[in-house]
């Protein structure tokens, strides 16, 4: 059986892609991460990762972040706003378990959501 993945379209991959975020970006965070998302003229949402080994200091640990995060994406995608969303980890992100963390970037898609469909 295939695992499904996350489309090589769906992914923010070059760092021109991410300034756009960064420049001017709607914002929400919590403790677990900080996703910017800013809306774009595709016609699918995009994702960028952002997380660095000055907060996620093991590799082991980041990779399982990054799993997390693309997993949680790819689930909500067809309902997300078109934007371009990036991902960065929080100072708790690596100390808790999977569950909480799909939780919080659920609360973050839906709050994300409703701000770029309002711009």
């Amino acid at each position: 059986m295939r695992r499904a993945r996350l489309q090589k379209r769906a992914r923010l991959l070059k760092a021109a892609e991410f300034n756009r975020v960064f420049n001017k970006a709607r914002r929400s965070a919590d403790q677990y991460f900080t996703v910017l998302a800013r809306p774009n003229d595709k016609d699918l949402p995009r994702l960028g990762l952002a997380i660095s080994k000055k907060r996620v200091t093991l590799a082991v640990t980041r990779n399982r972040i990054k799993r997390v995060i693309r997993e949680g994406f790819r689930h909500k995608q067809h309902g997300l706003f078109c934007a371009d969303y990036v991902v960065m980890a929080g100072h708790q992100c690596s100390k808790t378990n999977n569950r909480r963390l799909f939780r919080s970037l659920e609360k973050h898609w839906q709050k994300l959501n409703k701000l770029c469909a309002k711009s």
